[in-house]
């Protein structure tokens, strides 16, 4: 099984694929407790970068559509935020995210990570996910991560204790840092997969709006930045995007934050953090788009915006009824 590595392109869905006979499409839903390497799993798999990652909980906040193409199958992966007890709206709203990614699943991966045992998270991610996927016929894979970063023995153990909190088809260990075991993973879900064309013209990376993987850029930057509260409490809008030359891109972006006293956090005295914040994020939009990109930040305050329904429709988080 080997992956086929490309470039995305923008263009539109044709009516016909010309594909090999047998080829085979389908979803396939990373699930788990935050911060076990799914997002890492996802950039591996598509060959580039196209969530983003961090060790801080609830990094990803969006359902993130990767495409992973092989010789003979395109496997639409769907990146979930982590399932955890949601505190807030905004931890609805993921939490929420992550349920309506199963209603497209062909395949699960319900992703662990091995250097700790079982927690309440993913006691509370198994019990949802055997909720929900009940007499649906929907194959579940355990896929155990991190199996570079613990003994053999210590990984035996915590595979068994991970093994019970279910009924899963086949477990796969893997390393999704160095990739170790992911080919066979792959091979494993195509395994399930049904015939059928491509959901995406072949060559497709992801179907991520252009603004996203900005507003996802500048987010991670500040994550990497700052801590305790603060990360938790930004978000991130593009206000405008201007594609000023075939060189050169002006991106104008605003870092929200819910205090007074974040704010000052991310500008910085003289407003230095702010300016590392703006040059790891133009780093990373200058490989995404391709070209130079100037980016102006601007940094505002919406009081407790996790709370508040308005503000989360506003920042793309919303959670239906």
């Amino acid at each position: 099984m080997a992956l086929k590595r490309r470039r995305s392109q923008e263009v539109e869905i044709p009516s016909e694929f010309l594909v090999p006979q047998g080829f085979k499409s389908g979803y396939a839903v990373l699930w788990g407790k935050p911060n076990v390497g799914k997002s890492t799993l996802l950039n591996y798999l598509v060959g580039e970068k196209i969530a983003i990652v961090s060790p801080k909980p609830q990094t990803t906040r969006n359902r993130i559509v990767g495409v992973v193409e092989t010789e003979n199958a395109q496997i639409v992966m769907l990146d979930t935020p982590g399932v955890h007890h949601p505190r807030h709206k905004l931890g609805e709203y993921l939490v929420a995210e992550a349920r309506a990614a199963l209603e497209s699943a062909d395949v699960v991966l319900f992703i662990v990570d091995v250097t700790e045992p079982p927690t309440p998270d993913d006691e509370r991610a198994a019990e949802l996910l055997n909720s929900l996927l009940c007499g649906k016929g929907r194959p579940v894979l355990l896929v155990v991560n991190k199996i570079d970063a613990v003994s053999p023995v210590l990984l035996q153990e915590r595979k068994l204790l991970y093994e019970a909190l279910g009924n899963y088809e086949e477990t796969v260990m893997i390393s999704a840092l160095t990739g170790k075991g992911v080919l066979e993973l792959l091979s494993k879900i195509v395994d399930r997969l049904s015939e059928g064309p491509p959901y995406y013209p072949l060559g497709t990376v992801t179907d991520q709006p252009e603004k996203l993987p900005i507003a996802e850029a500048i987010r991670e930057a500040v994550l990497y930045y700052t801590h305790e509260e603060v990360p938790h409490a930004v978000a991130v809008i593009v206000d405008e995007i201007e594609h000023r030359s075939e060189n050169l891109t002006y991106v104008k972006a605003t870092i929200f934050v819910e205090k007074e006293s974040q704010k000052g956090i991310i500008i910085g005295q003289s407003g230095q953090m702010l300016k590392k914040i703006g040059m790891m994020a133009r780093t990373e939009i200058e490989h995404w788009l391709g070209k130079k990109v100037y980016l102006e930040l601007w940094v505002k305050v919406a009081k407790n915006w996790r709370k508040d329904e308005n503000f989360l429709r506003r920042f793309g988080y919303f959670v239906k009824r």
